[in-house]
């Protein structure tokens, strides 16, 4: 019998949904399937075996659909297909067909899924392949670092005459303080930031302006070309937490601002959190960093951590935790509700006790005896779950508006940023975001009601917005598997 590729309901609505609306013209269904399989190869992890099993209403592919198996040579990429995977998962899968088809499957149903949570219909599909399949392959931006007098040039085609007062050099940008001939001149400078990047050459890439105390005289931010940037490494994480703010009773960090200074807040003031951007964007990363932050200051008593991940794939490690609830990270939509309707109740039960005390929220001191651990609710992938049933808003929308004072907190994270995955009512209530870079300005709006991060440069460069605080500019700590597993040993063992 001839090996078959499986699709389910869900995978085959994203197909036709690409064909109709991302397409636009008569292709083979197969070809979706080619696409969403170059699209999983871009994923570092491995898709696991969840993939394997599907819901009715699909349909079946063949080889000689997929690969080309079985045509003449200059047709037949079955060879190809299998080096790829035989490199990717070090397996020989010229040897083993049953493994060589149990991995396509996998890669082509994963990148579906990732079609159907990462693409909006009102983007151009083409676009966003583009973007997707080739983002990190786009030509090195030149550098303009020590280059003083091609800025001022360039300042000049745009009508400004300024000089340049003082230079530093950030971890990925080269920031320039120029004094301007007149004050008036700061709001031209803001509206020529684009063409002033494209004088200067630097192609999708943004040139950020921040005021400084003196009103002639701004601070002008642009990027380096890749290969010029100093990551901010994993340890950073450690000795910034050693030297937070007393008073903080949940301090996370994320990386440094763009002078190279650590960066983090205090969750517990937050007191929720939105966090967006685009595959590739640093989100998971982000989101790692919030939580060795979170575990490696608490233990379980005093932390409890809901972890939320429809794909699988992020939040696994940490299963294992003792923080966490059910020692089980949720992937099911009607699990994840049915547990954020657990925490409703928590939340009006430490309520009620809190209104019999007197007490304002759970830091007062009349609270103190009760021992109330505090819970931090995170969400690897909003879209996916809201594609699963909308019904996960309500719970989320409530502990938004009134879980603060018990001690709940949301981390909500996505890549796909629109209106219908952060509704009104989340984001009316949840007043500090996190942006990393989006595709386009009506993303960044969604998430920091403003524009900025379509001119981030990705890998960890966000826009962070805290709640009565002006938006900053950070450069996202690198955090990797090897980091992770030893940050969650060290948690277990600081427990024992």
């Amino acid at each position: 019998m001839a090996a078959k590729i499986y699709t389910d309901r869900q995978d085959e609505q994203i197909i036709e949904t690409v064909l109709k609306k991302g397409l636009r013209h008569t292709v083979p269904k197969w070809s979706v399937l080619r696409l969403a399989f170059g699209r999983s190869l871009r994923i570092e992890s491995h898709p696991d075996e969840s993939l394997d099993h599907r819901e009715g209403g699909g349909s079946e592919y063949s080889l000689e659909q997929l690969t080309g198996e079985g045509k003449d040579h200059e047709e037949d990429f079955t060879p190809l297909f299998r080096a790829l995977l035989s490199v990717r998962h070090a397996e020989d899968l010229f040897a083993d067909n049953d493994a060589f088809v149990r991995w396509l499957q996998r890669h082509v149903r994963r990148g579906l899924r990732e079609f159907r949570s990462s693409w909006m219909e009102s983007h151009d599909f083409h676009n966003y392949l583009l973007h997707e399949l080739l983002g990190n392959l786009t030509t090195p931006v030149p550098t303009v670092a020590d280059d003083g007098e091609r800025l001022i040039h360039a300042l000049a085609e745009i009508g400004i005459t300024a000089e340049v007062v003082e230079h530093q050099e950030g971890s990925r940008i080269s920031r320039y303080y120029v004094r301007l001939r007149d004050v008036n001149d700061i709001a031209l400078l803001t509206r020529g930031l684009d063409k002033l990047a494209f004088a200067l050459g630097l192609g999708e890439y943004g040139i950020f302006v921040s005021p400084t105390r003196e009103p002639r005289i701004a601070a002008l931010d642009l990027p380096r070309p890749p290969e010029q940037w100093h990551m901010v490494p994993a340890h950073t994480l450690v000795s910034w937490l050693e030297t937070a703010a007393p008073d903080w009773r949940m301090p996370v960090y994320l990386g440094q601002n763009v002078s190279g200074q650590g960066f983090g807040f205090d969750l517990a003031t937050a007191p929720h959190l939105l966090i967006g951007g685009t595959t590739g964007s640093g989100k998971s990363v982000s989101l790692h960093a919030l939580l060795l932050s979170l575990i490696r200051r608490h233990d379980p008593e005093h932390l409890k951590l809901l972890l939320i991940d429809p794909k699988h794939v992020e939040l696994a490690p940490y299963a294992t935790l003792p923080h966490v609830i059910e020692q089980r990270v949720l992937s099911d939509a009607s699990d994840a509700i049915a547990s954020l309707q657990r925490l409703v109740e928590t939340m009006s039960e430490r309520e009620a006790i809190l209104a019999s005390l007197g007490a304002r929220d759970i830091d007062d001191p009349r609270a103190a005896h009760q021992g109330w651990a505090r819970i931090v609710v995170v969400v690897e992938e909003l879209a996916d779950l809201i594609l699963q049933s909308n019904a996960i808003e309500e719970p989320l929308v409530r502990l938004a508006q009134k879980a603060r004072a018990s001690g709940i907190h949301l981390v909500l994270a996505t890549q796909r940023p629109d209106a219908q995955t952060f509704s009104g009512l989340l984001r009316s209530n949840i007043p500090s975001r996190i942006a990393l870079s989006v595709q386009k300005g009506a993303e960044s709006r969604i998430i920091l009601d403003e524009t900025g991060a379509e001119k981030l440069l990705g890998k960890g460069d966000m826009l962070v917005k805290l709640i009565g605080q002006p938006t900053v500019r950070i450069h996202g700590v690198m955090v990797s598997p090897n980091d992770i597993a030893q940050g969650i040993v060290d948690a277990k063992r600081r427990i024992l």
